[in-house]
Parts: C-alpha cells; structure tokens; sequence
C-alpha cells in the first residue's frame, strides 16, 4: 500500500551521519513538524541535524489527505465540553497562526496549492445535532462559519457547515521544498538512521542506531514522543485511518470543496488533478489501532462507499495513516517532562496535522529561541476537566484490559504452537505453524509468546511481545504489518519497526 503522495519514483539523498558531531538542536523525525522546525532554527542561525528513521514524509505527512483548514469536523465542540473558552480560542489562533504561516511560506517558494471550501456535512438527524453544536463554537471562537443545506455533493445530506477559503496541498511538494531550504541554510537531514535515547544535562547525548551526536536542544517530531519521559502514550489514542484516490471517468466531476463527515465512519473527500488526470481523494473508515478483527474489511468498506457514489470511478492508489489523538482532545507541545527543558515535542494532533503541526513547530521554535507566544502559553497551561480525565483513565483501563486478555491466551494454549486465532498448517514442531501466504499467527512456543508470517513466499518467526511496553503484537492484514494494540507501534513482517513508540525492532525467534 503506497499513498497517493509517496508513488514519485524519487529517492531521498541523504546527508551523512557524523558520529561524534555536536550540533546547537537535533531533531528527531522529518515531517510537517520537524522540518518546519529545522528551518525556522536553522534562520536564526542554529547548526541543526534532522535524524529521520526512513525517510521524509514515511509515516503520517507522507500519507495525509493533506487538508488545511480550520473547520475541522466537530473538533471545536469536542473542545467546548472540556476547556474554558479562552483555551478554545488559543486552538483557533495555533492554527489559524500555523495556516498563514504554511500558505505564505508556500507562495514565497512558488510552490501550487489550492484554495477550497470546507464544509463539515451530516447526513442523519443525529449529524445535524452534532454541526448545530459545533457551528456554536466556532463562532464563539471567531472562525466565519456558515449553516447550509447544500454542500454541493452527489448525495443527499441533511445539512452542512461552511467556511470558505481555505486550503490543501500536496505534502511532499512541501516537504521537498523545505528540505532544499533547511539544507540551504546549512541543516543537515539524515536518513536511515533512529533515534534511541537522549542522556546527560548539557551538552545532550543523542544516542542513535549509528552512533552518538551531542546537541544542547533536542526536538522529537516523531508522531508519538519516542522517549517514554512524561507518559505521553498513556495520554494518547493512537488511530488508523484508510484512504484511496480514485481516478474519475469523463463525465464524473469531484465536488468543489474540501468534506468531512460528522457521523461515523467518517468519510473525507477532496480533488486532485496531476498531468491531466482527474482524482478523488477519500478517506476514513477509521479505528485504534491493532484493536480490530480485519484492517482489509475497513478498506473495502471505504472503497465501497466511493465508487457507490462515484459511478465508474477506479482506485489507483490505497493506504492508510496513522495520527494520535490526545485523551483531551488538545495536543502537546512544548517542553517535555523530566527534560530538563532542554528536550520539547509535538504529538496529539487528532488527524489535523496541516495546521497542528506547523502551530507546534512555531510554538517549539520559539521557546528553544528564547521567545514566547501567547496562544502556546494559554495551550500550556491548560487543565484537564473531569470528563478529560475520566477519558484517560478509561483509555488506559482498556489498555491494561487488552494486556491482560492477550497475555490470558497465550496463557492457556498448550505448549508447542498453539495457535490463539484460526488453526493452520504445522512444520516441524521446531519451526512452529507456517501460514499461507499474506497470512500471520501468534501462538505460544513453549513459554515465548510468537508471531509468525509469511509474506511473499518468506516465512518468518518473531517474538510477539512489542518491544515497547509488552504488548502481543496483531496482524494488519491490510498492510501486512504486526501492529500493538496496546500504544501503536508497528512492525513489519521482518520485524523492522515502523513507527510508534518503540525503538528496537521485535527479535527473531530462533526454533525450539
């Protein structure tokens, strides 16, 4: 599965790793955030390093709908029941702040985007109840939404909300143009290389999986903070989402807008025109992740609902994304616990990262410079109310729940590869099942909990226990991925670790 926005035929360049090199800021992870972060350091002169597991765009940038606007759904009224107005409106002004910033970094770089209309719709009464209430706050908070019955879709709706004038992109176009920027300015972007751990007071030791650098600031842009300082995975939901473009026949004409869903499963729509070739982009059909029986069904489901309403439509291109969603709703950036101020951070963005994310490295920057914005310091300040807390206490009760069940299985299976889901074939009882192909078990081998694939005509067995808090990991037989239900982290088949907040990759399991 390859987005859209990553099927270019390009490969990055990489910088060199300088082993032992000291640097004023690393940062950790290349997309929206830390490369908008990169470039604003490395103006104000900073000597920096961009340290990036694959490479830029591969996790969540690379594989957005792209979208950057300020009606987000019904992300306003979500705020509204838990924060004071005053923190509603630093949301809007982060984002309206981080929304200029991109589009007029855009147009200095020559680079296209296109200006839409957003609209949020509802197709049930349930649905217009939810945009009644999220048309409130966002008056309330200053954004120029407008009540309408018409979205202009080829579907019926019940009613909708309007904002004009706002704006999506092609993320890599963005991303390629602030890495020539950031290298311009004498930043270095690595490639192939993970960040492990950060030590010492000052300067820092960033420990990598090619060795070591010093920084005196360190920025960790990787989706979920991948040090564990703060707790920040106990704050956070982490979620999967599909998405597909669909090349649409003569004829066929995409609605004008940008659309999003106010009921579930979510359906998100937005055009796309390249070399003559007319797309539409959808997504949604979302869920947490690891914690559903089949990926493949969410995808079909979003596929079907498409070219149901798309006649002759035909998908060229399917994936999925991964973004987080903090237990309260509003994300975090900023400094990070136990980092002595010296260590910052940007997670939480609940799939509107076009903004959020930009919002985050300016609110970073600034603090690492020495500098202060108002919005990031009402944000800062928050205080959860009791019906944010009471979320998070009920996302990690289902954590532990899931710990619990998983490991229970396991538990009860007989000694030699037992299966916990669907029997398969057996080799040698020291090689344990072997699946069919695109097919995956977890199963206990003795008393070592493992996952088994084969993927390709290569099977391959490794420990099911995330390497990150003890999960048992589960198979995305979507992306051919081993993905933990616990705090998302995801492996792939050979047990090289993708994303989330782990950092080693899960162990090969070598037979009985």
């Amino acid at each position: 599965m390859t987005s859209f926005w990553l099927d270019r035929g390009q490969s990055f360049s990489t910088d060199p790793f300088e082993a032992g090199g000291s640097y004023d800021t690393v940062v950790a992870g290349a997309g929206l955030t830390g490369l908008v972060t990169a470039l604003l350091l490395a103006r104000s002169g900073q000597r920096v390093l961009v340290l990036e597991a694959r490479f830029p765009g591969a996790v969540t940038t690379g594989n957005t709908t792209a979208k950057v606007s300020l009606l987000q759904g019904t992300v306003l009224s979500g705020l509204a029941r838990q924060y004071a107005q005053k923190q509603i409106g630093a949301y809007v002004e982060a984002n309206r702040e981080g929304q200029s910033w991109l589009l007029r970094y855009l147009d200095e770089h020559h680079v296209p985007y296109q200006r839409r209309d957003a609209y949020t719709y509802a197709t049930t009464a349930q649905g217009t109840e939810r945009l009644l209430e999220e048309l409130g706050a966002a008056t309330t908070a200053g954004l120029d939404v407008e009540y309408v019955r018409d979205a202009r879709l080829p579907f019926s709706i019940q009613s909708a909300l309007l904002l004009t004038d706002q704006a999506q992109i092609n993320p890599m176009d963005v991303l390629d143009t602030l890495l020539l920027d950031v290298r311009a300015r004498g930043g270095s972007v690595v490639g192939g290389t993970r960040l492990r751990n950060v030590s010492g007071n000052g300067p820092l030791t960033v420990h990598t999986d090619q060795g070591t650098v010093t920084a005196n600031d360190v920025v960790l842009a990787t989706g979920i903070p991948v040090l564990d300082r703060g707790l920040y995975f106990t704050k956070l939901k982490p979620l999967r989402s599909y998405a597909a473009a669909l090349e649409l026949p003569a004829g066929v004409t995409a609605p004008p807008g940008m659309y999003l869903s106010a009921e579930e499963p979510t359906h998100s729509l937005r055009d796309y025109e390249a070399d003559g070739r007319r797309f539409l982009l959808v997504g949604g059909h979302g869920h947490q992740v690891g914690r559903t029986e089949s990926e493949k069904s969410h995808l079909s489901g979003l596929l079907d609902w498409a070219t149901g309403h798309f006649t002759g439509a035909v998908a060229t291109h399917t994936w999925s994304a991964q973004d987080y969603q903090a237990t309260n709703l509003m994300p975090f950036f900023g400094k990070l616990p136990r980092g002595r101020g010296h260590i910052f951070f940007g997670t939480g963005y609940n799939k509107w990262g076009m903004t959020n994310a930009v919002a985050a490295a300016l609110g970073i920057s600034a603090d690492i410079l020495g500098g202060s914005l108002r919005w990031a310091n009402t944000i800062h300040h928050r205080v959860t109310s009791p019906g944010g807390a009471l979320t998070a206490v009920a996302v990690n009760a289902g954590v532990a729940a899931r710990l619990a069940a998983d490991w229970g299985k396991l538990a009860v299976g007989k000694s030699v590869a037992v299966p916990v889901e669907t029997a398969v074939s057996t080799g040698p009882t020291t090689g344990g099942p072997i699946p069919a192909d695109g097919d995956a078990k977890v199963y206990r081998d003795g008393a070592r909990p493992a996952a088994v694939s084969t993927v390709g005509g290569t099977t391959c067995r490794l420990s099911a226990v995330c390497t990150h808090l003890g999960g048992i990991v589960h198979w995305n037989d979507s992306e051919l991925t081993w993905d933990c239900p616990l705090h998302g982290s995801r492996f792939s088949p050979d047990g090289k670790l993708l994303e989330g907040p782990a950092t080693k990759d899960l162990p090969r399991l070598d037979p009985a």
